[in-house]
């Protein structure tokens, strides 16, 4: 059994021409069926639809694990830093800035995700040749993607670490000396 497909170019809208097109078929041979007459556009969308539903999937896993790894620092910093608070309120009361405070937070909260970033890395470097199928347009190790990646996920890892460092900086010595 073959298959035929007939593909016509028109200047006005495609699908008013479905009936003169079918019409023309059957005087040709009236036998010939025709069946699955649609524009280029949704063939096209059909051809696809696997792929962007698989995007698509990837992109929600993406943004739910990249929600989970900003919960996961924002506790374990803020975490931290309510371990620290006796430590905080010594510094404070020995005149150290509210500004150095909130940098030590952050600095000690951007080595921890600097080292799972570059670990992160070199894994997906090693891993993304597994993913070569799914992508389309784009090198498998990349580095504009690579970068994009590293510096969103830096950029994440920077505002989990703040806010416990901005609370962090707004302890009161006396209580914070009074709380062990």
């Amino acid at each position: 059994r073959s298959e035929v497909m007939l593909q016509v170019r028109t200047a006005g809208p495609p699908d008013a021409l479905f009936p003169a097109i079918r019409s023309a078929v059957r005087e040709l041979d009236p036998d010939v069926p025709l069946y699955q007459a649609m524009t280029m556009h949704r063939s096209l969308e059909q051809a696809v639809f696997a792929q962007r539903i698989g995007a698509t999937l990837l992109s929600v896993f993406g943004a739910l694990a990249l929600t989970l790894a900003a919960v996961g620092l924002y506790s374990v910093m803020s975490y931290a830093v309510s371990r620290r608070t006796h430590e905080m309120g010594i510094r404070l009361a020995l005149r150290a800035s509210p500004g150095e405070l909130r940098r030590m937070v952050v600095a000690s909260g951007m080595k921890v995700a600097g080292l799972g970033l570059a670990i992160g890395a070199a894994g997906a470097a090693g891993v993304s040749q597994l993913l070569t199928s799914l992508l389309n347009g784009v090198s498998p190790t990349d580095p504009l993607t690579f970068g994009a990646v590293l510096l969103t996920l830096a950029a994440v890892a920077f505002i989990a670490a703040l806010v416990p460092a901005r609370r962090a900086s707004t302890v009161d010595p006396i209580v914070a000396l009074r709380y062990e």
